[in-house]
């Protein structure tokens, strides 16, 4: 069995490989149960935030996997709110795959690391699809541990020449900023510029690229801010309370998702507009399965005026796809 460290599962995978794996199985398709969330109630007494256990299992089936290799995957995550009080991390996440035909046990990966890599290649993957050839500017709303991946992989997919960085710190997208100015131009071996900006508005409007990865519970990204030919990739906002983008936002947008199954559920950019009208499940365009297949358009060649807008909550089919490329790579 091989056991792949968070530094051992980032140096396996190379983003472009990865986007590509995941559009050949989205493509091909698996068997992907809907998560398992179970809530642990007061783990550390009476008082103490329930923490939770997610299982999200996925597993490769007949012609669909690859070259006839066969895996059942599953991902561990345990959510401890109350853990920042130990100086300890809330999130913690495992990864086993294993053999398809048997059962046995092929490796155990850092679930965190892979989370990261797969989220920022599933919207890259997005953006080959939805943004323009030709964009050149990013604005990256979010200074977490998923800013600096989106910001990467958005450079490798499109021409990127110009970075832009928002966080409700100020500091935290200045220090991010600084870092990148360095990292990213030896990642993509050209030039790029990658800057701290305050006016979210201004940044907004003058982006091709708008990529957000927060916490937030009320808009971040406005309608009206935006302009023609622009792509919105919406990663954080991962439960049905929380919002990145306000309903004019969604009005004016081609929409998008990673998967239908989880998107209209769970992410609050999706669920919310839902609810109150804004929005009719048909008006979601498509999804990574049938943008990967074929089955509904895209951005057309030379459409400049189209505002796309792509929204994530991720999949237990991307964990399965990076797993294997990792491991393979090693």
């Amino acid at each position: 069995m091989k056991i792949l460290s968070a530094a051992e599962v980032d140096a396996a995978l190379d983003d472009l490989a990865l986007i590509d794996r995941l559009d050949a199985l989205f493509r091909a398709g698996c068997e992907m149960p809907v998560r398992h969330h179970h809530t642990i109630a007061e783990p550390t007494g009476p008082g103490s935030a329930d923490a939770m256990l997610l299982l999200m299992p996925a597993w490769t089936r007949g012609q669909s996997a690859e070259k006839g290799a066969r895996h059942v995957g599953i991902k561990v995550v345990t959510v401890f709110p109350d853990n920042g009080k130990r100086s300890l991390p809330s999130i913690y996440g495992q990864y086993l795959l294993l053999d398809g035909t048997t059962g046995q046990t092929v490796a155990l990966l850092d679930g965190t690391m892979l989370t990261k890599r797969r989220t920022a290649c599933a919207s890259g993957l997005a953006s080959r699809y939805l943004s323009r050839p030709d964009a050149r500017q990013l604005l990256m709303i979010g200074t977490g541990a998923l800013a600096p991946q989106l910001i990467r992989v958005h450079a490798k997919v499109r021409p990127i020449e110009e970075v832009a960085i928002w966080g409700r710190r100020s500091d935290q997208a200045v220090r991010l900023a600084r870092e990148l100015s360095t990292t990213l131009p030896q990642a993509l071996a050209r030039p790029v510029t990658v800057r701290a900006v305050t006016d979210r508005r201004q940044a907004v409007g003058e982006a091709d690229i708008i990529s957000c990865a927060t916490l937030s519970s009320v808009p971040l990204v406005e309608g009206a801010w935006l302009r023609e030919g622009q792509h919105i990739d919406l990663v954080g906002a991962y439960t049905p309370k929380m919002r990145e983008s306000d309903d004019e936002a969604l009005r004016r947008a081609r929409v998008y998702v990673d998967t239908r199954a989880g998107a209209l559920k769970e992410g609050g950019d999706i669920v919310q507009p839902l609810a109150n009208g804004v929005i009719a499940e048909t008006d979601v365009i498509g999804d990574l399965y049938e943008l990967s297949r074929g089955q509904r358009p895209g951005r057309a060649p030379g459409d400049v005026t189209s505002i796309t807008l792509f929204k994530s909550v991720g999949a237990a089919l991307e964990d399965l796809a990076a797993a294997e490329l990792a491991v393979t790579a090693q």
